[in-house]
């Protein structure tokens, strides 16, 4: 199935080079061709457990081509992980 291939390719990217993956909100196709993926993951975590403060979740839109590979990302939010999420 697709759709999991785009995730497991999503959260293995996330895990090797970024952060530990949380979870995946979203997957879309685009017009031109690829998709664009929302993850969630878990930002500076030893830090937050250090100083016993509340982990940080960072919401990130992903890009990849027609073959399934990432072409870009970037930071859409930084909010604390018990902050109740604004969804429209």
């Amino acid at each position: 199935m697709e759709i999991k291939e785009i995730m497991k390719n999503v959260k293995d990217f996330f895990q090797e080079n970024i952060a530990l993956p949380h979870k995946i909100t979203s997957v879309e196709t685009l017009e031109e061709g690829g998709w664009r993926v929302q993850i969630e993951v878990l930002e500076e975590k030893e830090y937050m457990k250090k100083y016993a403060k509340d982990e940080m979740l960072g919401t990130y839109e992903v890009l990849l081509d027609k073959d399934k590979e990432i072409t870009s990302y970037k930071r859409l939010e930084l909010r604390y992980r018990s902050a109740v999420g604004v969804e429209g």
